[in-house]
């Protein structure tokens, strides 16, 4: 059979690559000759992907929860693929920025829609059951939601609203703005103050990891990619936009669909039930008690004041 010039021209190209790196193309050749075709489900882990879900109870409903959670953590996954992206760029450009700023839009905005499939595809007496067997486990142990976070704002815009201003005027580090980071106020028990177990587990698991993401990230979030572009490049209103959607995703609309979700399983009159963590929901997930802005640069100051009103009334239909 007579080989084709463009094949042999490949060849002459792969054998070129190949010398360049001090390799022997015919090894290659002889893996290719060998190697069994590749498959969908060898390609994706696929057995491995559906072997992964182990509920701790009877109850059905409990494998709904443990997938939705599992997707979760995918798109925060690729949400961290496109931020590091963006802190990697050698010479930053908004282009660059822009575009991977969309994508992590576009799986927020798909993690919010989705939620309902949670909300609405669990029977409330099953999740109030087997909840019980979860904890000290809590959707608040998200590292990778933390990582997002960090990746996302200067590190001063993370600390707790009411201690905030103590340090965005000086010049304190990572460590010392850790210790008052506004999710900690989140895991504390309801009746002491303490912190929950959650919490501590958290804790000793990633305290280390996190504070060592922030100190590199102190030059790589987007926040400061977004500085060093030229004057013309920040008035780039397509990638103010995309930042403005990140600061809503993030801070407003993913908390609020977790504030819904919790009010429809986690209230009860005349009293609530604690999340499965000990977590102070109430307090922790509405916007407006956080005031958590990634970028208060790029709102005005009623919107900073009324942060997070708007979408509450849209998406709650009441005030929070």
């Amino acid at each position: 059979m007579e080989i084709k010039p463009e094949i042999i021209e490949k060849i002459k190209l792969l054998d070129q690559k190949y010398a360049a790196m001090g390799q022997d193309l015919g090894a290659y050749l002889d893996g290719l000759l060998y190697s069994e075709p590749l498959t969908y489900w060898d390609y994706i882990q696929l057995d491995t992907l559906l072997s992964i879900q182990n509920p701790r109870t009877g109850f059905p409903d409990e494998n709904i929860f443990i997938m939705y959670h599992q997707i979760t953590e995918l798109y925060f996954k690729l949400s961290l693929h496109e931020l590091k992206q963006i802190g990697a760029q050698q010479e930053p450009s908004a282009a660059f920025t822009t575009a991977r700023l969309h994508r992590v839009n576009n799986y927020f905005k798909n993690l919010t829609h989705s939620f309902d499939i949670m909300i609405e595809g669990m029977e409330r007496e099953q999740f109030l059951k087997f909840r019980m067997s979860l904890l000290a486990a809590s959707g608040f142990q998200s590292a990778q939601y933390r990582m997002v976070e960090i990746h996302a704002s200067d590190f001063i815009n993370l600390v707790a609203k009411d201690v905030r201003d103590n340090y965005r005027n000086k010049n304190s580090g990572i460590e010392e703005m850790f210790e008052h980071i506004y999710w900690k106020a989140g895991a504390t028990e309801l009746d002491s103050g303490k912190k929950t177990l959650t919490l501590k587990q958290f804790e000793e698991k990633y305290s280390v990891q996190l504070i060592g993401l922030a100190n590199e990230c102190k030059t790589k979030n987007i926040w400061s990619v977004y500085k060093s572009l030229s004057a013309e490049e920040q008035k780039d209103q397509k990638l103010i936009n995309e930042l403005k959607w990140l600061d809503i995703n993030v801070n407003i609309n993913w908390p609020l669909v977790h504030y819904k979700s919790a009010a429809r399983y986690l209230q009860k009159n005349p009293e609530d039930i604690a999340a499965t963590g000990g977590t102070n929901w109430q307090k922790y997930l509405p916007p407006r008690f956080q005031k958590r802005i990634f970028y208060p640069e790029l709102w005005t100051e009623k919107e900073i004041e009324e942060w997070g009103k708007n979408w509450v009334e849209e998406l709650l239909g009441s005030k929070v």
